[in-house]
């Protein structure tokens, strides 16, 4: 039976602890990717919750990728620890996807969003700068908005996802910083400041 064979077997009899197992000492990567998005998906929440922390730790940026993207459907079992470990990955699609799903967390923690500014302003990518502005607007904590607002001085992508950020803060800055995207370069962003201060 091949690598993926035996994950679909074990997920189509639901066999937790093989999934787990998997998980934990399969040498196939994808093997583990697919066990781990399985658990998460169906198991009950403890054999998933630690059986994600594991695979977020993987040496396979494919298995701690898979973990970032299946954080959300955990809650408030995928810890912001873990999630923040994964935004410093040095991958930076497994950072993008850990802002995400940072900013979908029921309850983020005051670092996790704090790494989060500090992403939005400074991380060297783009793509995950972008992740983490969008992630801010979702989580809308006060004390971001100068983050925010920084990132509306950013490329083009991220400054339309600042801008969109925009509605979930308030106050005379956030009116200023709207009426001046008016005039922004790129339709998409003056049309995101026209819907916002239209609404």
């Amino acid at each position: 039976m091949d690598a993926t064979a035996r994950a679909t077997s074990a997920a189509t009899t639901s066999d937790w602890p093989a999934l787990v197992d998997l998980v934990r000492h399969d040498p196939d990567a994808r093997v583990r990717a697919v066990a781990l998005a399985r658990l998460v998906a169906d198991a009950p929440r403890d054999l998933s919750r630690d059986a994600w922390a594991h695979a977020a730790a993987d040496d396979d940026r494919r298995v701690r990728l898979r973990a970032a993207q299946v954080a959300p459907q955990l809650g408030r079992s995928a810890a912001c620890s873990t999630l923040l470990a994964l935004l410093a990955d040095d991958d930076l699609w497994v950072a993008e996807a850990a802002a995400y799903a940072i900013g979908e967390h029921p309850r983020p923690t005051a670092r996790a969003v704090s790494a989060l500014a500090a992403a939005t302003t400074s991380h060297p990518d783009a793509l995950v700068r972008e992740a983490a502005v969008a992630a801010l607007g979702a989580v809308g904590d006060p004390s971001t908005l100068p983050a925010v607002l920084h990132a509306c001085d950013d490329k083009s992508a991220i400054r339309r996802r600042a801008v969109l950020a925009l509605a979930a803060f308030e106050g005379e800055q956030v009116e200023d910083r709207l009426r001046r995207a008016l005039g922004d370069r790129d339709w998409q962003v003056r049309q995101a400041a026209e819907d916002l201060l239209r609404d």
